[in-house]
């Protein structure tokens, strides 16, 4: 008896802090319990938010690297994949402790509708202008902040660029655009205004969305020009080098 060791029956008892150890031997238990459920096929499982690594340490109050945290993701995203029809509460309560407060997959966009003029009305934005646009069946007249396109618009890549949603799916002498844009510069109230049309015009013609989406008018542009820093000349040019 003597010789005897007496081995823990968890390996965090030989840890300093074991809040991430007991989690991961509790979820990998959970996914050797219910291994054997079907599953749904591969990219059909609930869309999850699942905490920050950053969240997970204000909780278990542990200093956890990314690698390891990783290892608790890849068990709860295997978790979720079991059928919901046969999902044990064990799991799914497993599951609702990780996820975020705040799930960003169940807001669901308010559908655009027509009113009783006809009109349709879509938002777009680019860089620092933004886009609010009006489509009604007409006869291709087109008014930006009260004034015609050519106006409002000196270079013609911008007008090409704020009417393309209806250019390439030939509509321009379908539709009148009536729009209010602020702003920025003529290059982004252009590609606003695209953003503003494309999004009106698939309230009246939800079919064309494919044709949008290949034509690239669906998708709000993040891109912003970076800063300069200091230091250097731009925002990542560096002065010439002079030896002497």
């Amino acid at each position: 008896m003597d010789r005897l060791r007496i081995i823990p029956a968890s390996p965090s008892y030989f840890t300093g802090k074991p809040d991430f150890t007991d989690d991961l031997l509790k979820l990998e238990n959970l996914l050797r319990k219910y291994q054997t459920l079907p599953v749904l096929p591969t990219g059909h499982a609930p869309r999850v938010a699942w905490k920050t690594l950053a969240q997970y340490k204000v909780n278990s109050n542990e200093p956890v690297k990314a690698a390891r945290y990783t290892k608790i993701l890849q068990v709860l995203q295997r978790l979720n994949y079991i059928h919901p029809n046969l999902m044990p509460e064990d799991v799914s309560t497993a599951l609702r402790r990780y996820m975020r407060d705040v799930q960003p997959f169940h807001n669901q966009p308010k559908p655009g509708v027509v009113d009783e003029y006809g009109r349709a009305r879509g938002v777009g934005r680019r860089k620092s202008s933004n886009a609010v646009a009006f489509l009604v069946e007409g006869e291709g007249e087109v008014l930006i902040n009260g004034k015609p396109l050519t106006q409002a618009f000196g270079r013609l890549h911008d007008r090409e660029s704020a009417l393309w949603a209806l250019k390439v799916t030939e509509r321009m002498d379908k539709y009148n655009v009536w729009c209010v844009t602020r702003g920025g510069g003529t290059t982004g109230q252009a590609d606003a205004i695209a953003l503003a049309v494309s999004k009106a015009l698939m309230v009246h013609e939800p079919l064309l969305k494919p044709a949008l989406r290949r034509a690239g008018v669906v998708t709000r542009d993040p891109r912003r020009v970076e800063r300069k820093k200091p230091g250097k000349l731009k925002a990542r040019k560096m002065p010439a080098w002079v030896k002497r």
